[in-house]
C-alpha cells in the first residue's frame, strides 16, 4: 500500500510538472508580442505577470476574500471572467482550467478583453508595482 501511494505521488507530480510552464520575462515578452500584445504595451504586461503570478502558468490563488479563484498568469478571477468553481459571469467564455494551461493563446485573449475593458488597473499586482517603474525588455528583441 506505501508503494502504491508512493507512485502515485511520483506520477502526479510528474504530470504537473508537464502541464506547468513557467517564462522568463524575455521569453513571456516574445510570446505576448507573437500573439498581437503591442511592443508598447510589453512592459506593463511583463510587470503585471511578474507580480500576479511569477510567470507561471499553472498559478492559483484560492485566497480571495469573496470565496473566487485566480487562475493562471494574468491570476484571471473565476467570479467575473472564466467558469471556474462558483458561478460566474464566464466574460471571456471559457473554463478557467483553459487559463492554466501552457498554450496561453486564451490567457491572453481573455487577459486583453479585462484589459480593453478595465485597463491595467484590473490587476492589484499592475497597480501595487507598475504604475511607476516598469522592467526593460530592450533585450529581449
Amino acid at each position: 500500500m506505501k508503494f502504491c501511494t508512493v507512485f502515485l505521488f511520483l506520477v502526479l507530480t510528474v504530470f504537473a510538472s508537464v502541464e506547468s510552464k513557467r517564462f522568463t520575462k524575455c521569453t513571456l515578452a516574445r510570446e505576448l508580442f507573437q500573439r498581437g500584445i503591442p511592443k508598447s504595451e510589453l512592459p506593463d504586461w511583463v510587470c503585471l505577470v511578474r507580480w500576479e503570478s511569477n510567470y507561471q502558468t499553472n498559478a492559483m490563488n484560492k485566497n480571495n476574500r469573496d470565496g473566487s479563484w485566480d487562475y493562471g498568469l494574468f491570476q484571471i478571477n473565476d467570479k467575473w471572467w472564466c467558469k471556474g468553481h462558483i458561478k460566474s459571469h464566464n466574460a471571456c467564455g471559457l473554463s478557467c482550467n483553459e487559463l492554466l494551461k501552457d498554450d496561453i493563446s486564451k490567457a491572453v485573449t481573455c487577459a486583453r478583453l479585462i484589459k480593453r475593458q478595465q485597463g491595467f488597473r484590473a490587476w492589484y499586482g499592475w497597480l501595487n508595482h507598475c504604475t511607476k517603474v516598469k522592467p526593460s525588455i530592450h533585450e529581449c528583441f
